[in-house]
C-alpha cells in the first residue's frame, strides 16, 4: 500500500474498532471506512456490564458509545451481526458469505470468554451485553451465587450481587484474587475488600468438574468437597477472538504479533488494536489501551506522526471503592507503600503503593485514592526512584 488508503476496513465494533474509525477522521482521513461487528448491538461500553448494568442502575442504552446515526454522520458504513470468517490479502470474508475489500484492515475483534471443561449451558459467562442482561435476570430471582475466578470481573460481579443482598461464594485458584494484575500483596488487599463486603472467598482451590445438583449449580473441588449455589458465573478471563484467522499462517497463540504502531507482523496492510493485539510482545486488555492503540494505528495507516506514548491505566469498581493502577507493573521487583494503612492491616480506603523496577517507579496502584493517584501520573515510567517517590508521597 502506497499513500493513504481509499478504504479502511475495521473488523470489530467494540471500543478499539470504534476509536480507530474516530481517530482516522480526527486525523483528517477523507476516504471510506467500514466497521464490522459480530454483535447486533451498536458499539457499547463494556466496563459497566459487570457493574451498573448488572446492578440494574443502568439500562442497556446508557452503555451505547455511538448510535447508527452518529456513525453515519462520521462517514462510517456499519455491518452489524456479521462475523469475519476469513482473511485474504486486502479482503475479509463475512459470515453471510459476502466479502469486503479494504486497502487497510484493522483487526479489533476483542476477546471471547473462557469456559471450563464440561461447563453446563446454564452457567453464565460475562463478556457481552447479552451476557450481562441474562445474568441480571438471574440475579433478580436467586439467593446465592457462585463465582469461579477472583479477578476483576469476578470481583465486580460479586460486588454487584452483594449489592442485591445475594449470598456470594468466590473460588480462586491463586493464593490471592487479582494477583496477576496487582501482585500478591495488593491482591491480598483486594481479597480483604471482598471478605469485608460479605463474600465467602476461597483461595488456592481448584475445580475438578461440575456435579449434578438438579436445578442448582454445583462444582466439585480437588479436596473432594462440593460447593452449591442457585446460579453460577465463570469469570476466568478471555481468549483473543482470532479463530477466523486459521489458515493464514499468522501466529495467534498470544494475540496478533504487532510492531509499536499496531502493524501485524507477517502480513501487509493489516493492523491490530485492543485485546487481540500483542504490541511488541505485550498484550493489554485494559479499556484505555484500546483507545491509545487506536490513535497510534490510525496515524500509522495515514503515514502521520504517532501520538505521544500514553501511560497505561486501568480501574475496577468494587464494594463502593475504586481500584486504580497507572503504569506497567509487570517487571516490578519491589512494592513500596506510599499512603494509607491497608498493607499493615488497617483501613483499605486511601491505600496507595508504588511498584519499583531496578529502583525506578514504574507503576502506582491505589484503593479509593483517586486524588492521590492522579498526582503520580507524571512520576511513573520516568526517573523517579525510591527516595524521590517517598519524598513526593510525604509532600501530599
Amino acid at each position: 500500500m502506497s499513500g493513504q488508503p481509499e478504504h479502511v476496513l475495521v473488523i470489530g465494533a467494540g471500543l478499539g474498532g470504534l476509536r480507530t474509525a474516530e481517530q482516522l477522521r480526527s486525523a483528517g482521513y477523507q476516504g471510506r471506512i467500514s466497521l464490522v461487528g459480530a454483535e447486533v448491538h451498536e458499539p457499547y461500553d463494556r466496563p459497566p456490564l459487570s457493574k451498573q448494568v448488572l446492578t440494574g442502575d443502568w439500562e442497556p442504552e446508557r452503555t451505547r458509545l455511538k448510535t447508527l446515526d452518529e456513525l453515519e454522520d462520521l462517514g462510517v458504513r456499519v455491518h452489524l451481526g456479521l462475523r469475519a470468517v476469513a482473511l485474504r490479502p486486502g479482503e475479509v470474508e463475512l459470515s453471510d458469505g459476502a466479502s469486503l475489500h479494504g486497502d487497510a484492515v484493522v483487526i479489533a475483534t476483542g476477546l471471547v470468554a473462557r469456559r471450563l471443561p464440561g461447563q453446563p449451558a446454564h452457567v453464565h459467562t460475562l463478556r457481552t451485553l447479552d451476557d450481562a442482561l441474562a445474568l441480571r435476570t438471574e440475579l433478580e430471582k436467586i439467593g446465592s451465587l457462585l463465582v469461579v475466578g477472583g479477578g476483576f470481573i469476578g470481583a465486580e460481579v460479586a460486588s454487584s450481587a452483594r449489592s442485591r443482598g445475594i449470598d456470594v461464594t468466590v473460588l480462586e485458584a491463586l493464593p490471592a484474587p487479582s494477583s496477576r494484575a496487582l501482585g500478591p500483596a495488593l491482591g491480598a488487599l483486594n481479597g480483604r475488600l471482598l471478605t469485608e463486603g460479605g463474600v465467602d472467598l476461597r483461595t488456592g482451590v481448584r475445580l475438578t468438574g461440575f456435579a449434578d445438583a438438579g436445578e442448582r449449580v454445583a462444582v466439585s473441588l480437588e479436596d473432594g468437597s462440593i460447593v452449591e449455589a442457585d446460579a453460577a458465573v465463570v469469570g476466568i478471563g478471555g481468549a483473543p477472538d482470532l479463530g477466523w484467522l486459521d489458515g493464514t499462517g499468522l501466529d495467534v497463540a498470544n494475540g496478533l504479533a504487532c510492531g509499536p504502531t499496531g502493524r501485524v507482523h507477517g502480513v501487509d496492510g493489516v493492523w491490530a488494536v485492543g485485546d487481540v493485539a500483542a504490541w511488541d510482545g505485550h498484550r493489554s486488555e485494559h479499556w484505555t489501551s484500546a483507545g491509545d492503540q487506536a490513535a497510534a494505528a490510525a496515524r500509522d495507516i495515514l503515514g502521520a506522526e504517532p501520538p505521544p506514548a500514553a501511560v497505561p491505566y486501568f480501574w475496577s469498581d468494587q464494594f463502593g471503592l475504586k481500584i486504580q493502577l497507572i503504569g506497567d507493573p509487570d517487571e516490578a521487583d519491589e512494592l513500596l507503600p506510599l499512603h494509607g494503612e491497608g498493607l499493615t492491616g488497617g483501613t483499605i480506603r486511601g491505600t496507595v503503593a508504588g511498584y519499583l523496577a531496578g529502583g525506578k517507579l514504574v507503576a502506582v496502584a491505589g484503593f479509593g485514592a483517586a486524588r492521590l493517584i492522579a498526582r503520580y501520573r507524571a512520576h511513573v515510567g520516568g526517573d523517579t526512584d525510591r527516595s524521590a517517590a517517598l519524598k513526593f508521597a510525604a509532600s501530599l
